[in-house]
């Protein structure tokens, strides 16, 4: 085997001049997958339902100096709405290599309080789009035949529970779990691997009350960090190079794997 890598090990983690498609690219792991990527000099299709916000990620993206970007305003929410945004990537860019899956929702309550319809807009929004997005980036990856990277998003939430009202949230999240180990097992032997990553709670705009001075903020901060052996909550940045390992050729040998960007919340 040859070991040239060790000439340049920083080689095994590049990108550049790879095709990435990033869904939910205007919410907070999607934007930064999208300048993550994008600086790393890969190119991206962005996608999303919100037009003003791609632009303003596009913005960002291309600010950055590395590969190009190219809105695709398009949710992965429709067989035919995945297959748009692949084939888009394609016709732009001429391949498709990297898919990150950063599309989802929550909707939170007790369990006995909660709708049926609102479980399963969780459901879908979180499962059947990424299961129906890695189908579509799968078919073109396959046909390709030169493998490629697909991750998903996951969380701590696929493994623990909760106590607050996260009954749809945590069986979204499990069942993430399950496609991306069913998919590492099925297509292995074509080269494309398929992780998730699993964060703790992480700074955005849904979160930024936690991060917050005021009483409330403190009060749960304080009890969630008693979980947390690194003693903070988690910000944006934590989950770059998570991500630009999963997407690279570093990550060739792991596929199946949930990588728990968390402080050490798991494990204890």
């Amino acid at each position: 085997m040859s070991q040239d890598f060790l000439k340049d090990p920083l080689s095994l983690f590049s990108v550049k001049g790879k095709t990435a498609v990033v869904t939910g690219a205007t919410g907070a792991f999607g934007a930064l997958a999208a300048k993550v990527l994008c600086g790393a000099g890969a190119n991206v299709a962005i996608c999303a339902n919100n037009a003003a916000g791609l632009k303003k990620v596009a913005a960002e993206c291309e600010a950055l100096g590395g590969g190009k970007v190219h809105i695709v305003a398009k949710r992965p929410n429709s067989e035919e709405n995945c297959a748009t945004i692949v084939n888009a990537a394609v016709d732009r860019f001429k391949s498709l290599d990297i898919l990150v899956v950063a599309s989802g929702q929550n909707k939170v309550a007790k369990i006995v309080d909660q709708k049926a319809d609102d479980f399963l807009d969780v459901m879908d929004a979180n499962v059947t789009q990424s299961w129906l997005m890695a189908r579509a980036a799968g078919r073109q990856m396959l046909k390709q035949g030169k493998g490629g990277k697909v991750v998903l998003m996951s969380s701590a939430r696929g493994l623990l529970g909760h106590p607050a009202g996260y009954s749809a949230y945590c069986a979204s999240k499990s069942a993430i779990d399950g496609i991306t180990k069913a998919l590492g097992c099925e297509w292995g032997g074509a080269g494309i691997t398929v992780n998730a990553l699993g964060p703790t709670v992480f700074r955005s705009p849904l979160t930024e009350w936690m991060f917050a001075d005021d009483e409330r903020g403190k009060t749960v901060r304080a009890g969630f960090l008693t979980r947390v052996p690194k003693g903070r909550l988690g910000e944006p940045e934590d989950l770059a190079g998570p991500l630009l390992f999963l997407a690279s050729k570093a990550s060739d040998f792991y596929t199946g794997h949930i990588l728990y960007a968390d402080g050490g919340y798991t494990a204890g």
